[in-house]
């Protein structure tokens, strides 16, 4: 029974750590080029409990029915076992899968441009990524995917359901969402794209006589480090009097970008953060900073920040004496280690946590802000889908939504609980005539377009950004 008895096993263990929510398009791993060779000999005796499995092997491949796999069987075996712990982090990925997740890895990829987790068994969107195809249709962190083109995926595991996801640029995929707030589904169409390789955006801000630097991280790729450290150059050249970070949306990446950037920022005084196994005890990772910046520091995260933007976020809180900005973050604190089985299959596997520089563990919890900021309506409005036009007197959730996007747009509907009055007619009337429609009052398909255009483009206005802009006046009280 060579399958499950090998007296001599040469396994290479390429131990990648991942930090990421099970880093469907972007994982993070501690240190790319760290690869440590593992080899396990002479495994003569195993121990009693694989008879157990050898006889249940023995007795399908010999007396079931019909013909049975024998590879199948075996990764069925160490299917079953990843199962019984409980942990969606935890999984076995054939070859094809490995090959996916190993994809998932580069600093570039074609697909939708989110990150998806299993959560309870369900599958969810984490964060998209910022300006990302699924950003712009409107997926929001926490969002279950239900169905992927027509198809039901409940009871599907993550690589099953992230398979469906992806595709070729400029291909379609609909996606059946379960949000939290909606009593129904609501189908969400995605053009698939490349997801752009650059990670880091930086400006400016002119406040009160003040210079603001700026710099968004979308998520932590190879090269996210240096860029980060290059903008953060060019600003400071420009006698900027504070730093806003925007972690907001970033769903993860690469350790080793965020021990570049976090190096640069927090003094040496306390570790940037800490690994813990279940028997190794407590690592901790310094920056060689002897003091903080000149300037002050503010870093904005949402529930869409996870794992590495974490990390990010916990140093400078904890270790910079930073403040954060914004919503709660997602609450990834595990780490897992890919492991090459020897015949292209992998384990990825739960062995460490990581902690925050005091010492907190955010598993589950995520990163409480200093300043807890909620977004305006405007940020919170779901996709308005329509099966026919919307006129008076008609009740439905789609009224209610289109009531919703109306009052974050600045037209007062007289009331939001999806009832089409008059006064609701009366605020799409003045919308029309504002935008070149005609004023019919009735949402037909064109003035469905208009509306999300409107929605879109007003979350781009920076005056819009409560989170922003509560940082911006936090540095009108520091000197």
């Amino acid at each position: 029974m060579t399958d499950l008895r090998k007296t001599h096993v040469a396994i290479l263990v390429t131990f990648a750590m991942i930090f990421s929510s099970l880093a469907t398009y972007t994982s993070m791993q501690i240190f790319s080029d760290d690869k440590t060779e593992i080899r396990q000999t002479e495994y003569r005796h195993l121990p009693n409990e694989f008879s157990k499995i050898e006889q249940a092997y023995e007795l399908i491949t010999k007396g079931y029915i019909e013909n049975v796999d024998p590879e199948h069987l075996v990764e069925g075996a160490v299917e079953g076992m990843l199962a019984t712990l409980g942990d969606p982090h935890s999984v076995y990925m054939n070859e094809e899968k490995a090959k996916e997740f190993n994809r998932s890895l580069d600093s570039s990829f074609e697909g939708i441009g989110a990150e998806m987790s299993e959560v309870d068994g369900k599958v969810i969107i984490v964060s998209p990524f910022k300006n990302s195809p699924a950003e712009k249709a409107g997926l929001k962190p926490f969002d279950e995917i239900v169905a992927v083109d027509g198809q039901d995926v409940k009871g599907q595991d993550l690589y099953e359901v992230t398979s469906k996801v992806r595709g070729k640029k400029g291909t379609t995929v609909s996606l059946q969402i379960l949000r939290e707030g909606l009593s129904e589904p609501i189908s969400i169409e995605v053009i698939r794209d490349k997801i752009p390789i650059e990670t880091v955006f930086s400006e400016i801000i002119e406040q009160e006589e003040k210079k603001i630097g700026y710099i968004t991280i979308t998520s932590f790729a190879e090269e996210t480090g240096e860029d980060f450290l290059s903008r953060l150059n060019t600003l400071e050249k420009e006698k900027i009097d504070g730093l806003i970070i925007d972690v907001r949306g970033n769903p993860g990446g690469l350790l080793q970008s965020v021990k570049k950037i976090a190096g640069e920022l927090v003094p040496k005084e306390k570790p940037m953060f800490q690994i813990e196994g279940r028997d190794q005890g407590q690592e901790q990772y310094f920056s060689k900073l002897a003091e903080k910046k000149p300037y002050p520091i503010a870093v904005l995260t949402d529930k869409g920040s996870a794992s590495a933007s974490e990390i990010l976020a916990a140093a400078l809180k904890e270790a910079g004496g930073y403040p954060t900005i914004g919503e709660t973050t997602f609450g990834k604190g595990t780490v897992q280690q890919q492991v090459d089985l020897g015949d292209k299959s992998h384990i990825k596997l739960t062995m460490y946590k990581w902690l925050t520089p005091d010492g907190n563990w955010i598993h589950g919890q995520g990163i409480k802000p200093d300043i807890y900021v909620v977004q305006p309506d405007l940020y919170h409005v779901h996709p308005l889908q329509i099966d026919q036009p919307l006129s008076k007197d008609m009740n439905n959730g789609q009224v209610k939504n289109a009531q919703l996007i109306l009052k974050s747009l600045g037209y007062e509907p007289g009331r939001v609980d999806g009832y089409y009055s008059e006064t609701t007619e009366t605020a799409v009337k003045r919308f029309q005539r504002e935008h070149n429609l005609p004023d019919t009052g009735i949402i037909n398909e064109k003035t469905v377009r208009k509306m999300e255009k409107k929605v879109a483009e007003a979350k781009r206005k920076k005056e819009n950004d409560r989170q922003l802009q509560m940082a911006l006046r936090y540095f009108q009280y520091q000197h």
